[in-house]
Formats: structure tokens, C-alpha cells, sequence
């Protein structure tokens, strides 16, 4: 293994400590991943944009800092590859979209400005379905990004892009957003972990929206620590984002580091499995609930009845929304601009400008969303799934009177081929099934990997939910039940990935 591979195999934690210890610097780590990148990307399509220059600008200056004998935060000089959806200074931000190509933004959303601040270098952009629309990257205006495992199959959904750098390691810490499972699920299918935080825990501004009150970015790592150290850099109050939660953040790195269940109330809900799960999914899943018991947690069942109504609820609520926060996209202010001859009215410039540049699934959701939200509807489509959203979220708070978290399969099956869902929404929207609910009440969750599917050998992900605000709980339990995994059967990403 050349220093470079054994760089690259590292994990956050582990890179962040040989970085302030002087063992490496922070430029060769840098380099090592910018190689990587450059080795295999053209295979998995895991970037949109890599800032070499600034990268290695960023690293520089985390050396010298070590070097005037300046304390370094815990990621200090790590690399981190960061979803095209947040804003950056002098950095291209598509979201995945042709409408905003080689948009420049001329400031950083406050997650950018916290990774800068906590020294983490930002390798790049990453792919991404088209304004986060979708569970599979196929929707990026980019071309679709492929899955490390199998390339011929997606790497989930709307952050493959993310999730694939992780499992690809061409960066050992990425960012997702999650508005219906967008980081949970890309998560499940590439053997990696993904956290959807507490809504209003991590800032929203400077995210281009899609659904204001479901949108949540979060951490993306490799392993439960790294993505504990990554939640506690990008969280915490801002007065920039009138849905931020002014509390303080809840020590989830502390969690991360005394994984325990023992005495923990565990819930199963029964809404979570049948028809449509993959056999494999649902015996990895049920493997994962006998090891928590035999780590010490009791078992609940759960029956929480709205859940079945949730996929119909999300997909007219996000929709909704999107239709008004896509509304800013005229081909007037910035982005694209079609047929302004001078000939053409402003109506006609942002008609023209929005049939080029959104593509086929937004245009699906802005037109969904608009009937929804129209006169004679909106009581019978968006203010009914309002109201069931007030039932998951009851039943949520039933549950969480019973249980301290509450575990289930992240996604029904594993990663589909490439092109197999994609002239079938329904088929493609059932992949968030089991993510969905979460987002709907605000709540806090984690996929993390617990093995491969036997049928086809590609990753299968354990979801853990937790009540609002007490994120440290999914930590505490994803640590365990990592370590008493990796004892058992090893780590799937780290010992059993195939090479690209």
C-alpha cells in the first residue's frame, strides 16, 4: 500500500490527530485526497467542482498554524467534500442544476463558514439530484454519479455525490442535506454513515432551498465518531436562520466516544417492514435488533398507524413548498438567462429560462406543488397532509414515551441499477418509505451500515431515530452498535469495499 492509499484509508479522527501532532501535514493529506480524486472520479462522478487551490490554500494555512504552535480544533486540516446545495464564496453552486450554472454566490452559507472557521478543507462540490430532488443522482443536470460498490448502480439519493466520495475515499468527511432521507439513505447503500440532525440544529442559511420546513443539513463520514465530530463543527444556534434552534448543542461527540444501549428502551415499529422490503434488508435489520438485545437494550413494539400516510403527505408538501422557493429562479436576477433578444417580454425570458434550465422531476414537483396549493385545493391536498403530519408527529410522541429511540431498515432495498426506477416516480419515491416520517415530525436520525444483503452483497443500513434535541441518543447507539458490529463480522466499508 503506497502512503498515499494508507493517507487515504484513514479516518477523520485518526487524520486530525497525525495532523497535530506533526506525523503528517496537513498539505499531504490534502494532496493524497486530491490524488485520489483525480484517480478515480472520472469512474464514479462524485464532484461537480474541485478546488484544488483552495484546498491546498486552506491546508497551508492549517500547517502554519501547527508550525506558530497554535491549538488545532479536532479537524483541524481534514478534508471534507461538501454538497453543491451551500453556498461559497468564489465557488461555483449549482444544486445539481442547469438553471444555476456557473453561478459564483459572493458569500458563504453559515455551514461554510463553520467548516472555514474550524480549519476543515473544502476539496469541493459534490453531485446531486437537481435541487435535492430525488433518490438517486440520476436527476443531477450533470449526469448521474455511480455507487463505489457497483457503478452500474446509484449511490442514492439526493447526495450520492457526498455519500460516493465517502465510500470511494476520496474524502473522509462529506456533507448531505436531508429533506425526505437524503442523507440517510445515500448512507444505507454505500456502507456509510449519515445523520439527518434535529430540525433548526444545523443552519439553513446560505442551503438553497427546496422544503423549508423539512430541509436539514448534516454530517457524512465513515464511521460514527468522525460523523460526531463533524455534527459538533456545523451545529448550533444562527441568528441568520429564523428556524434555527437557539439551545445548545447536545454532546454528541461525548456520546460517540461511550457508545452504550444497556437499559435502553428500543422500539420496533411494525409500520416499518412487508411488502416491498428486499429479504436480505429485513434480515440484516433483524440481526441488528437481536445484537442490541444481547447488548443489554429491551426490545418494544411499536404500532404508529400514520406512518402509512406519510409518503403521501411528504409528496405533497415538499412539492408545495418547492413550487414557491423555486419561484426566485426567473432568469432575471442570476443563473441562466434564455431569449432575452429584446424582442421578448420578462414573462416570456423567465418562461423560457425555467423550460432550459429545471429539468424533468423539478418541473414534476413545481407542478404538483403549484395544483396543490391552488384555489378550490389547497384544503382537500396541502392542508390534509398538513393534518397527517400532525398525526405522524403525535405518534412519534406516543412512541418516544415508551421508547428512547427507535430503529429500522434506512431504505427498503439496497442500490438499484442505474436507470431501473427512472420513468417511475412512484417506484423511486418508495426508496424514502422509511426516512420519510422523521423529517415530517423534525426529529433527529442515523443510518449506519449493520452488513451486506446476501442476495447481492452491497451494503444494507440500520436507521436510529431519536426525539427532537436529543441527537447525543443516535450516537450513543450507533457507536455501540458499530463497535459491537465491526467485532463480530468487521467494518463492510473498510474491509470489504471492492477497489474501483
Amino acid at each position: 500500500m503506497t502512503a498515499n492509499e494508507k493517507i487515504v484509508k484513514l479516518t477523520a479522527a485518526e487524520t486530525a490527530a497525525k495532523i497535530a501532532s506533526g506525523e503528517l501535514t496537513a498539505v499531504a493529506v490534502t494532496e493524497a485526497h486530491l490524488a485520489r480524486i483525480e484517480a478515480v472520479d472520472e469512474k464514479v462522478h462524485a464532484f461537480l467542482h474541485i478546488d484544488r487551490e483552495g484546498a491546498l490554500a486552506q491546508a497551508r494555512a492549517v500547517d502554519a498554524k501547527r508550525e506558530r504552535g497554535e491549538k488545532l480544533g479536532p479537524l483541524a486540516g481534514v478534508p471534507l467534500a461538501l454538497k453543491d446545495i451551500f453556498t461559497t464564496q468564489g465557488v461555483p453552486t449549482t444544486v445539481g442544476s442547469k438553471i444555476l450554472e456557473g453561478w459564483l454566490p459572493p458569500y458563504d452559507a453559515t455551514l461554510t463558514r463553520r467548516l472555514k472557521e474550524a480549519d476543515v478543507v473544502i476539496l469541493g462540490k459534490t453531485n446531486m439530484d437537481e435541487f435535492a430532488m430525488g433518490s438517486s443522482t440520476e436527476n443531477s443536470a450533470y449526469g448521474p454519479t455511480g455507487n463505489p460498490w457497483d457503478l452500474t448502480r446509484i449511490p442514492g439519493g439526493s447526495g450520492g455525490g457526498s455519500a460516493a466520495a465517502l465510500a470511494a475515499f476520496e474524502a473522509p468527511l462529506a456533507i448531505g442535506t436531508d429533506t425526505g432521507g437524503s442523507i440517510r439513505q445515500p448512507a444505507a447503500v454505500t456502507g456509510t454513515v449519515g445523520v439527518k440532525p434535529t430540525y433548526g440544529g444545523v443552519s439553513r442559511y446560505g442551503m438553497v432551498a427546496f422544503s423549508s420546513s423539512l430541509d436539514q443539513g448534516g454530517p457524512c463520514a465513515r464511521t460514527v465518531l468522525d460523523a460526531a465530530l463533524l455534527h459538533e463543527v456545523i451545529a448550533g444556534h444562527d441568528p441568520l436562520d429564523s428556524t434555527s434552534v437557539d439551545a445548545p448543542v447536545p454532546p454528541v461527540v461525548e456520546a460517540a466516544r461511550n457508545g452504550d444501549v444497556r437499559g435502553l428502551r428500543v422500539g420496533v415499529v411494525k409500520q416499518f417492514r412487508g411488502e416491498g422490503y428486499q429479504a436480505g434488508v429485513l434480515q440484516r435489520f433483524d440481526e441488528s435488533v437481536e445484537l442490541l438485545r444481547e447488548l443489554g437494550a429491551e426490545i418494544v413494539e411499536l404500532d404508529c398507524p400514520s406512518f402509512d400516510l406519510a409518503l403521501a403527505a411528504y409528496y405533497l408538501i415538499a412539492p408545495s413548498e418547492c413550487s414557491s422557493n423555486l419561484a426566485r429562479f426567473d432568469g432575471l436576477r442570476y443563473g441562466l438567462r434564455t431569449g432575452d433578444d429584446g424582442s421578448r417580454s420578462a414573462e416570456d425570458v423567465t418562461a423560457l429560462t425555467r423550460e432550459a434550465g429545471f429539468g424533468p422531476e423539478v418541473k414534476r414537483r413545481v407542478m404538483l406543488g403549484t395544483y396543490a396549493l391552488s384555489s378550490g385545493y389547497y384544503d382537500a391536498y396541502y392542508g390534509s397532509a398538513q393534518k397527517v403530519r400532525t398525526l405522524i408527529t403525535r405518534d412519534f410522541e406516543r412512541s418516544f414515551e415508551q421508547v428512547d429511540v427507535i430503529v429500522s431498515p434506512t431504505t427498503p432495498t439496497t442500490a438499484f441499477p442505474i436507470g431501473e426506477r427512472a420513468d417511475d416516480p412512484m417506484a423511486m419515491y418508495l426508496a424514502d418509505l422509511c426516512t420519510i416520517p422523521v423529517n415530517l415530525a423534525g426529529n433527529a436520525a442515523m443510518s449506519l451500515p449493520c452488513g451486506l444483503a446476501p442476495e447481492d452483497g452491497l451494503p444494507v443500513g440500520l436507521q436510529i431515530i431519536a426525539p427532537a434535541m436529543q441527537d447525543d441518543r443516535l450516537y450513543k447507539v450507533g457507536a455501540a452498535v458499530e463497535a459491537a458490529f465491526t467485532a463480530r463480522w468487521g467494518h463492510p466499508l473498510l474491509e470489504e469495499a471492492p477497489s474501483l
